[in-house]
């Protein structure tokens, strides 16, 4: 006596499928164990940021990687007066406080792709606030050069920095600015 195999697919004859329910389950808990498991990984690489008291728009990632951009733009030696610490960032704050959500939401996505930047450009294990000064630097120096989006994002960023940077009185001296004329001329 001879066995022989049951026809694939059931009583009816039919053609067996390519995933049963039982394979789609178990692809299905793998992949979305994979995108957990991705997005604990990009949070532990940002890690923690401390607490910032007074921010109106800004979340404390987003301002700790507005001031590390700060930091590399506008360092401490030169000949014109550099802010404390998170002074930029604080402006930058203030500034789009006023803006309208949709601003917001767009400078977000862009400090979003600044901080993981290299993760995602250059295949590193490290996010842009936990670069040395002069990586950070020359990470930010490589956007310039960049995709089409990467380049709009640095020159955007680079100038409102440089705007609240030079805005401030005591930078004046240093570009020969006197001061907004009040009242007619001097």
């Amino acid at each position: 006596m001879q066995l022989r195999d049951a026809p694939r697919g059931g009583a009816t004859g039919t053609s067996p499928s390519v995933f049963s329910r039982r394979r789609f389950l178990g692809w299905s808990l793998a992949a979305g164990g994979a995108v957990v498991a991705a997005g604990g990984g990009l949070l532990a690489l940002r890690g923690r940021a401390a607490p910032v008291p007074g921010l109106r728009c800004l979340s404390a990632h987003e301002f700790r990687t507005l001031d590390r951009l700060a930091a590399a733009l506008f360092p401490r030696e030169g000949p014109v007066p550099t802010p404390a610490d998170g002074d930029l960032a604080r402006a930058f704050d203030a500034f789009l406080a006023d803006e309208p959500e949709w601003n917001r939401a767009d400078l977000r996505r862009g400090l979003f792709l600044l901080e993981y930047g290299p993760v995602v450009f250059e295949r590193r294990l490290v996010t842009f606030s936990h670069l040395s000064g002069e990586e950070r630097l020359a990470h930010f120096e490589g956007w310039t050069t960049g995709s089409l989006l990467r380049r709009q994002l640095a020159v955007a960023l680079r100038k409102f920095l440089a705007l609240v940077f030079y805005d401030r009185p005591e930078a004046w001296p240093a570009i020969g600015y006197e001061g907004p004329l009040v009242g007619g001329a001097r």
